[in-house]
């Protein structure tokens, strides 16, 4: 593994969200966004069909309490951002609800503004 890493960026109520999960969970997650700050992928990070391509990966993880996600891009060469981490309520099948899917898109979009704001900011 590299030991170049790429700064984890939280947007919305991200980290706080992951540091409300189970431990084991947490442990999970945390070593898939390693991955990702290595420009590596974890080999339970999974694309997110309804984003198409592999700019916007998951990680699910079960655990006696649920199933969990964690959502983040590395769509920008020079960070990971966080989008969501929730436990999977809906009993419906393994597809992300729409719910969720409507705010890791806003989330997104935030992404994008801070990482433009960055790069803009470098510049100077």
């Amino acid at each position: 593994m590299s030991d170049v890493r790429k700064p984890l960026l939280w947007i919305g109520s991200s980290k706080r969200d992951l540091d409300g999960l189970p431990d084991g969970v947490q442990d999970v997650f945390g070593f898939a966004l390693d991955f990702a700050q290595r420009g590596l992928k974890h080999e339970a990070a999974k694309a997110l069909s309804c984003f198409g391509g592999a700019g916007v990966l998951e990680v699910v993880e079960n655990d006696e309490g649920g199933t969990y996600r964690a959502v983040y891009t590395v769509k920008f060469a020079g960070a990971v951002y966080v989008l969501h981490v929730f436990q999977k309520k809906s009993k419906k099948g393994i597809a992300t609800p729409q719910s969720d899917v409507k705010l890791i898109k806003a989330r997104l979009k935030k992404a994008e503004e801070d990482w433009k704001a960055r790069l803009k900011e470098q510049t100077k």
